[in-house]
This record gives C-alpha cells, structure tokens and sequence, in this order.
C-alpha cells in the first residue's frame, strides 16, 4: 500500500467517516475512495488540494509524510523552502483529463501575478498532447529571445510541474517563474544546500550564468518536449553547411557509381 493510500485511510478513520461520507466531503465517487485507499489508483491534483484544504495539511505532507507520524509528533511538516510554490491551478477537459495550458510570451507578465488564481487560468489556451506520462502536470510556455539556441524565439517548452527544488536535476533544463527574472528557460543546477539559490545556465554562451535565490521561485517546470515551427539548423561547430551536405551527397553517389561499374 502507498503511503498516500495510508494517509487517506487514516484521515478518514480519524474523522469517522465512511467511505460514502469520505467521498461527499471531496465531491467525489465513493468508488474513486475504495481505489484510493487500495492503492489502485492515485489522486489527481485538484483532488489533493480539496483534501489539503478539508482537513487543514499540505500537498507535501499527504504524499511525502506519514500522517499519522506527524500527528502523534504534534508538528507539522514542509518539504518545500519557499510555501508560495504550494498552490497550482489547473484545468480539466469534459472527461476529466488535466489540459496542457499555454502561456504566450506577451502573458508572461500577467501569468506573475495570476498564476495561483484558478480563474486567470481558465482563460489560458488549453490544449492535450498523446504519448506525455500520465499522473502529472503539464504546461507550456512560448519563450522569447536566443539565450537557447537551437531553440528559436518563439519555440513552445512543454514542463513538468515539479513541487520540491531539491528534485532538480544538475544540467537539466527548466522553466522556472520566479519574482525578478519572470519567467526563464535555462539549465539549472542545484546549489540550496551551499547557498540556498539555484544557478542557471544558458546554452548561448554569449549570456552569462547567473544565480536565482530558492524563496524568489513560485513555480518549476521541467522540460519534457517541445514545439517549433522552426528546425534547428545544423551545428556551427561541426560546420555543417548546406554546401558541404550537397557535396557528401554528391560523392555517395560517385562512389556508388564506381560500385556498380567494377
């Protein structure tokens, strides 16, 4: 049994509530409670944030801590240094399937201050995309200037939300929002224990590293695909030229000739 399994048995135990009781209390199927609980199925976010809300612990804690642990411990818990990062709105097409929702580039500024409000989400584009893991978050952003070439401006980055900084993967790439820098694309390496920031990484080395302390980051997203009407070109350090890809062609072709005539 998972320990969010555990968790929503215990809650539910400690509240005296039958599963049928249990359900109406979230708006869900009593069904959906019994999977819960048997472990043959996994909340989706929106239902984790009811429950988060209902009875009074975080997101973290239903699916990181035992809480019956921390109950008997008397304290509550937080994984994450910076609680704005806490709270995610999302969107759900007619059959309950969370859309990918996109945030242009000229709503970058405005996604600052609506990100957290369910309602300013619900007027993004939505869109669903096959062959992305299932029992995750995703969302897309336009990004803007060449700091990520091959990516062009424009490109489209498909992230994954990621709940706690710590999980960021040395070299990786991320979409990060943040309070100063808004919303950025870069390679991200995780310094919090040394110096509490994350250091980021353009792949243009014409801009310069820089570094981001963890409590200015709302959101982080790891990027999983992406969409471009755009393709990259070839390499400039191999010095592929369209030119030099004609002339190999040309010379495949002589020596096939020379093949076939032996």
């Amino acid at each position: 049994m998972s320990l969010i399994s555990q968790n929503l048995k215990y809650l539910r135990k400690k509240n005296d509530l039958t599963q049928e009781q249990f359900a109406d209390k979230l708006g869900i199927k009593r069904s959906q409670v019994g999977a819960y609980e048997e472990g043959r199925a996994d909340p989706r976010i929106p239902t984790l944030m009811r429950i988060s809300e209902v009875f009074d612990y975080s997101m973290d804690e239903l699916v990181s801590e035992s809480l019956e642990k921390i109950d008997s411990s008397g304290r509550k818990l937080s994984v994450s240094k910076n609680p704005e990062m806490k709270v995610l709105a999302i969107t759900v097409d007619e059959h309950d399937r969370e859309n990918i929702e996109l945030v242009p580039d000229k709503a970058s500024a405005g996604y600052l201050n609506g990100y957290s409000d369910p309602e300013y989400i619900e007027e993004l584009p939505k869109f669903q995309l096959p062959n992305l893991p299932g029992n995750a978050t995703y969302r897309a952003f336009e990004i803007s200037g060449d700091s990520m070439l091959p990516l062009q401006s424009g490109t489209i980055v498909i992230g994954q939300y990621l709940e706690r900084p710590e999980d960021i993967k040395n070299g990786k790439t991320y979409v990060l929002v943040t309070g100063k820098e808004g919303i950025v694309y870069k390679r991200v390496f995780n310094y919090l224990e040394e110096k509490g920031s994350l250091y980021l990484v353009s792949d243009n080395t014409n801009y310069a590293p820089y570094s981001v302390p963890v409590d200015e980051v709302f959101e982080i997203w790891e990027a999983k695909a992406f969409i471009s009407v755009s393709f990259p070109e070839p390499e400039s350090g191999k010095d592929m030229t369209l030119d030099k890809l004609a002339k190999m062609v040309l010379e495949l072709q002589q020596e096939v000739i020379k093949l076939k005539d032996r």
